[in-house]
């Protein structure tokens, strides 16, 4: 995994939920989603499925129609050629990417939890 896919994984990804969904989308072209199919699809809750679009277009990843449907829609040529790097490792070594999302979270939550520590 080059630095570069590292960081965007880091930066894109607030779960493995939000890459499934990412990855079906993109795998998909050009076709709309409603949130309803996207559950179905994905065998996910309502609420873990649009926490997920949400994450999804904050990075610039998804479109979301004026009906709420939403396609995969990369904001940049650089953004679309790394979901395709993405989709290519995780096709191979999804562990690996899974680990790397779960680990940033993890970071997250232990950066939180040391601003709360006493200092002496």
């Amino acid at each position: 995994m080059t630095d570069e896919l590292a960081e965007f994984i880091d930066t894109s990804f607030s779960s493995v939920w939000a890459l499934e969904v990412l990855l079906l989308l993109h795998r998909s072209g050009d076709r709309w989603w409603t949130p309803a199919n996207l559950v179905a699809e994905l065998r996910g809750s309502e609420q873990v499925i649009s926490d997920s679009v949400v994450s999804l277009m904050r990075a610039g990843l998804v479109d979301v129609g004026p009906d709420g449907a939403i396609r995969y829609c990369a904001a940049s040529a650089e953004q679309h050629e790394l979901v395709i790097q993405l989709d290519d490792l995780y096709r191979r070594k999804a562990a690996a990417v899974r680990r790397a999302i779960v680990r940033t979270g993890n970071d997250k939550l232990q950066t939180f939890s040391d601003a709360f520590k006493f200092r002496k």
